[in-house]
C-alpha cells in the first residue's frame, strides 16, 4: 500500500523534540543505525504517549513500559508507525480524557502497527468515545483489548482504508449506552478479524461491519449470559463476507432476535456475497429467534450466498432460500457438546456429528486468488487461534472440526 503524508504540524514548544524523534525513525537516519527505537515509561525522557506521539516521525518504533498510563491520550498520523508493550500490558486508561473529541488514540497513518495494549474508559461528548479511532490509512492490532468505551473500535469511511485485528479482546461495552458497538467498521476496503473474541454487548452489536471486504476467521463472538447485544454479527451494506471458524453465540437476553443480519441498509458495493464455513451458531433466546436475517435484492446483482458445514444448535431454525448453496450442515442437539451449559461447543466422542464434514472446494477471494473452503486454523480462548494439521482427515462440521 503506498504511503500517504499524514503529518500534523506540532505545538511550537515541542517542535524541537519532534524535529528530533522524525530525524531519528526516518529513513534518513538509517545510516547511523539501523532501527531507532523511542522509549516511553515513568523513568524515561518520554513519560507519555502523547509525548511520543509528538516526537515521533515517519516509521517509528515505539516501546513502551508495561503499566497503567492514565489521560493519555494520543493522536498518530504517522506512517510507518510500531506501537510495542515491553514488559507486560501497556494500560491506557481514558479518566474522561480524549484526543480530538474521539477518544484515546486516533490513528490516520499507513502501515501502523500495535501490540499489547488495552484500552478502557473511553467516553466523548457525541457518545461514541472509542478505544481506537482509526481515521483513514492502515493499522494492525495484535493482542489488544477494550472494555469499559463507549465503542471499542471505531472506524471512519474511508474507501481505501484496510483494518487487521489477531488475537484481540473487545469486550464488556460501557454500561448505560444505546447503540454502541464493541467493534463497529465503516465502508473501509477491508476487514480482517482472526482469533479474537468480541463479547458482552450493550444494545449495539458485538461486530459491525461495512467494509467491501470481511474476514472473520476462527474468532468468538458470544454476548454471554448476562450481555445485551443486538445481532452478534451484522453486514448492513452487503459486501464479500467470509465468515469461517466462528463460534458465534447469541444470548439469552438478546435486544435483537436475530444472530447475524446482511444487507439490511442496501447493498453499496459491486460485489456481495455471504460465505458461511465451518461455524458453530448458538442460539440461547429462550422463545427463538433467528439464526440469519438476509436481504439479498437491495441492489444491482443478486448475492450470493454460500453455507457448508455448519452446526446449529438451539430453539431456531435455520430457512434456506432456494438459490444458496447449502451443505453439510446440521443441528445438533444440546447433548452433542462437551459442555454447552459451560460454554464448551466442542463436539463430545460420541456425537453423531463428528467427522461428518461435506468436501467444500474452492472459491474466488477478491483479487483472483483461489481459497479452499475447509479451515486452517481453530479459535482457542481466550482469544488466539491455533493452526490444524494440514493433513487432517474426516473433518466434523462447525468451529472445532477436529476436537
Amino acid at each position: 500500500m503506498p504511503a500517504a503524508s499524514a503529518f500534523i504540524s506540532p505545538p511550537l514548544l515541542t517542535r524541537r523534540r519532534w524535529l528530533a524523534g522524525a530525524l531519528a525513525c526516518s529513513g534518513a537516519a538509517a545510516w547511523a543505525q539501523p532501527r531507532h527505537v523511542l522509549q516511553v515509561g515513568p523513568r524515561r525522557a518520554l513519560r507519555s504517549l502523547a509525548a511520543a506521539a509528538q516526537a515521533a516521525g515517519d516509521h517509528c518504533l515505539i516501546e513502551v513500559d508495561a503499566g497503567e498510563y492514565r489521560a493519555d491520550v494520543a493522536h498518530w498520523p504517522q506512517n510507518g508507525l510500531h506501537l510495542r508493550a515491553v514488559g507486560g500490558r501497556v494500560q491506557l486508561k481514558a479518566e474522561g480524557a480524549h484526543t480530538m473529541g474521539k477518544g484515546i488514540f486516533v490513528t490516520a497513518g499507513q502501515d501502523q502497527r500495535i501490540e499489547g495494549f488495552d484500552f478502557s474508559g473511553a467516553s466523548v461528548p457525541d457518545g461514541n468515545g472509542a478505544g481506537i479511532r482509526m481515521d483513514r490509512g492502515s493499522l494492525y492490532l495484535r493482542d489488544c483489548r477494550f472494555h469499559g468505551n463507549q465503542m471499542g473500535l471505531l472506524t471512519n469511511n474511508e474507501a481505501d482504508a484496510r483494518l487487521q485485528l489477531e488475537d484481540c479482546e473487545f469486550g464488556p461495552i460501557l454500561p448505560g449506552q444505546r447503540h454502541n458497538h464493541n467493534l463497529y467498521v465503516g465502508r473501509i476496503a477491508e476487514l480482517r478479524v482472526i482469533g479474537c473474541h468480541l463479547h458482552h454487548g450493550h444494545f449495539g452489536h458485538l461486530l459491525k461491519s461495512r467494509a467491501a471486504f470481511t474476514q472473520l476467521l476462527y474468532s468468538c463472538l458470544s454476548d454471554e449470559p448476562d450481555g445485551r447485544a443486538s445481532y452478534e454479527l451484522e453486514f448492513p451494506n452487503g459486501g464479500r463476507a467470509w465468515v469461517m471458524g466462528n463460534l458465534i453465540v447469541q444470548g439469552a437476553q438478546t435486544d435483537n432476535p436475530a444472530l447475524l443480519a446482511y444487507g439490511a441498509e442496501g447493498q453499496v458495493w459491486p460485489e456481495n456475497e455471504l460465505n458461511l464455513i465451518h461455524n458453530t451458531l448458538i442460539d440461547r433466546r429462550p422463545s427463538g429467534g433467528k439464526f440469519l436475517q438476509l436481504k439479498t435484492n437491495t441492489g444491482p446483482a443478486p448475492v450470493r450466498v454460500r453455507l457448508l458445514n455448519n452446526l446449529l444448535a438451539g430453539p431456531s431454525r435455520l430457512e434456506l432460500a432456494r438459490d444458496w448453496e447449502a451443505s453439510g450442515n446440521g443441528h445438533a442437539s444440546w447433548d452433542d457438546f462437551l459442555n454447552a451449559s459451560e460454554g464448551d461447543y466442542r463436539l463430545r466422542p460420541g456425537s453423531r456429528w463428528r467427522g461428518r464434514a461435506v468436501a467444500a472446494g474452492m472459491a474466488q477471494a477478491p483479487g483472483g486468488q483461489r481459497l479452499a473452503l475447509r479451515p486452517e486454523r481453530q479459535y482457542q480462548a481466550p482469544h488466539h487461534s491455533l493452526a490444524l494439521p494440514v493433513a487432517a482427515r474426516d473433518l466434523s462440521p462447525g468451529a472445532f472440526p477436529l476436537d
